[in-house]
């Protein structure tokens, strides 16, 4: 008789996101339901009790106590507008479609969390959903000042001065990642110590 397989509380909740992602018949509706509602606030960026995602904030470093700050950011979709040159030259070379932005958009979101919560950095970020409008990431921020994030030996490196201004840098997990500091051996020469650095070369 096979002993029966018993899942911790946190690996059912990321299968439970997964299959929603995923767009299980069974899930599909929770996400369509849960998109409804931050099609409903008013404001971009808005700061929640708890992460939606728990069991993928806690991977990121998420912890329930005090110092913790999680927000929702909705950002529109798309590489921006471009507008259509005046003068006359071949269709392919107007530059309007298949256009990218140089920073991704979960780095701009991370930005746009960091100047609202100014007494906070950010720690890190995940996408929570999107429609055919915006995409939504959730934040997590830590206060630097907080006594408690002081003396957690977990992350209170994150409270260090080098570390001011994580978002705004690009010193966070999507912050190297929207820089090309994922990649490493052949064919990444131009992108260290900074795509500025070798004229936007390594991208």
């Amino acid at each position: 008789m096979r002993k029966p397989v018993f899942m911790s509380a946190i690996n059912a909740i990321q299968e439970t996101f997964e299959k929603e992602f995923a767009g299980d018949p069974a899930f599909k509706h929770l996400y369509k339901q849960r998109l409804m509602g931050f099609r409903k606030e008013k404001k971009s960026v808005v700061r929640i009790e708890k992460p939606t995602n728990i069991a993928r904030a806690r991977r990121l470093g998420y912890k329930a106590k005090k110092g913790f700050v999680v927000a929702r950011v909705k950002m529109r979709r798309g590489s921006g507008l471009h507008p259509r040159p005046v003068s006359g030259r071949k269709p392919k070379r107007m530059g309007v479609k298949k256009l990218t932005r140089k920073k991704s958009i979960q780095s701009m979101a991370e930005s746009k969390a960091s100047k609202k919560f100014k007494n906070c950095e950010v720690l890190n970020s995940y996408w929570i959903g999107e429609d055919g409008k915006n995409k939504y990431f959730e934040i997590i921020l830590v206060d630097t000042h907080a006594p408690e994030i002081k003396s957690d030996k977990d992350v209170n490196w994150i409270c260090s001065e080098k570390h001011r201004g994580r978002a705004e840098r690009g010193l966070t997990s999507q912050g190297n990642k929207s820089r090309g500091l994922r990649k490493k051996g052949k064919g990444t020469e131009k992108t260290r110590p900074s795509l500025k650095a070798n004229s936007r070369k390594g991208k």
